[in-house]
């Protein structure tokens, strides 16, 4: 499997996770219209995912993670 397909796939798991734990935990405890939940799931998600990259450097490529929880990208 390439680095690209593996960012992207740890990308998409990333947001899928926390935009179902978001959706139906929200959705179980409080009553709200099925989309502005989703739109809010889908925010929360998005702000709180970690995000993967490829990077570059002298010919070899690194897969690196970034988290709002993070000082400073770290290594896969």
């Amino acid at each position: 499997m390439k680095l690209q397909h593996k960012a992207l796939f740890f990308n998409f798991l990333g947001f899928a996770v926390l935009f179902l734990i978001f959706r139906f935990g929200v959705g179980y405890f409080i009553e709200v219209p099925r989309l502005y939940l989703a739109i809010g799931a889908a925010i929360f998600a998005t702000v709180l995912a970690p995000k993967f990259a490829i990077v570059r450097d002298s010919g070899n490529e690194k897969l690196m993670m970034k988290s709002i929880f993070m000082k400073s990208p770290k290594e896969v």
